[in-house]
């Protein structure tokens, strides 16, 4: 079950878009099942892309296979290619698309090294410890992901400066967002090897609402864009302004009555300090300052989860 799902009944989202045939790819030649490492033979950075890391966010699964199959070479270095939770890939059924998020629990929750470490069990937790080495390979990752409410596109950078400074490198879509996760766990771009002292870096790139065409088309120029500015690619990719938000407050829902007052759209401003935007319980949740962004707010979310994120355009 999504986190939306147990709060409370979820209106129909239409699925536009098919499950990809990944069977080829499965078996990797890694030893990671799901991972395949495609190298140059030159010198050069270890790129890894990420999809799947919930098993029905689509439209990454789509674009790594369409990479696979075009038997991609990259110029310099080399590029891991992963398809991260398929066993909850492999319950996706579009009849009950919001069913397949995880098995047991949320993978993208898992990434400290106490979790990492510990006696604990689970689907997520064996496949996270599993990944676990060929991720401490990596210079750099971009894990594509999808929303389940309507948002603009946008890039989650994290906490660091590097990761700010790969996102806009990248520049697909052309909204940063920095950010500090979740209160639930760290997702795998806050994990130590990209956010330590070192100069690996990740981000994760929302690329619309799952199932729709559009997100497919933009996680595609995402990952062109990233192969293309680092010379994994050749080409140049056409640029939009890039804007820089930092969140300054992420809303966690303390009570199962957390309601927005109206239905509010990821990337909406909200001009006025101090507006009234959601209730939680007999709680107000107000904007902290003027021009207020409103991050993925998820508009039926579940206690202990992130309800919003509210940032300030830099």
């Amino acid at each position: 079950m999504t986190e939306a799902a147990a709060a409370g009944m979820l209106p129909h989202f239409p699925v536009e878009v098919s499950a990809p045939d990944i069977s080829a790819w499965t078996a990797g030649n890694t030893g990671v099942p799901g991972f395949t490492t495609l190298a140059s033979g030159k010198p050069g950075p270890h790129v890894g892309i990420t999809g799947l890391m919930h098993g029905n966010e689509l439209a990454g699964a789509i674009v790594l296979e369409q990479l696979l199959r075009s038997k991609f070479v990259p110029r310099i270095g080399k590029l891991t290619v992963g398809f991260a939770n398929l066993a909850a890939f492999a319950r996706f059924d579009p009849a009950q698309p919001t069913a397949s998020r995880f098995v047991d629990e949320d993978l993208n929750r898992l990434w400290d090294p106490v979790i990492l470490n510990g006696l604990r069990r689970s689907s997520e937790l064996d496949r996270a410890r599993a990944m676990r080495p060929l991720i401490d390979q990596m210079d750099m990752l971009l894990d594509i992901h999808s929303m389940l409410w309507p948002s603009d596109p946008l890039i989650l950078s994290g906490p660091t400066a590097k990761g700010r400074a790969l996102g806009r490198l990248i520049g697909i879509p052309p909204l940063v967002i920095a950010d500090h996760g979740h209160v639930s766990g760290p997702r795998l771009i806050d994990y130590a090897r990209f956010t330590g002292p070192g100069p690996a870096a990740a981000v994760l790139v929302e690329a619309g609402q799952h199932w729709e065409q559009e997100t497919v088309i933009c996680a595609r120029a995402c990952l062109g864009a990233l192969l293309r500015q680092i010379e994994l690619e050749a080409g140049e990719t056409p640029r939009s302004e890039i804007q820089i938000a930092e969140v300054t407050l992420a809303v966690t829902a303390a009570t199962t009555g957390f309601a927005f007052v109206r239905n509010f759209r990821g990337g909406q401003v909200i001009p006025a300090r101090n507006t009234l935007i959601a209730l939680d319980g007999n709680t107000e949740i107000r904007t902290p300052h003027d021009d207020c962004m409103l991050v993925m707010p998820s508009l039926r979310p579940s206690r202990g989860h992130t309800a919003v994120r509210l940032a300030r355009l830099l």
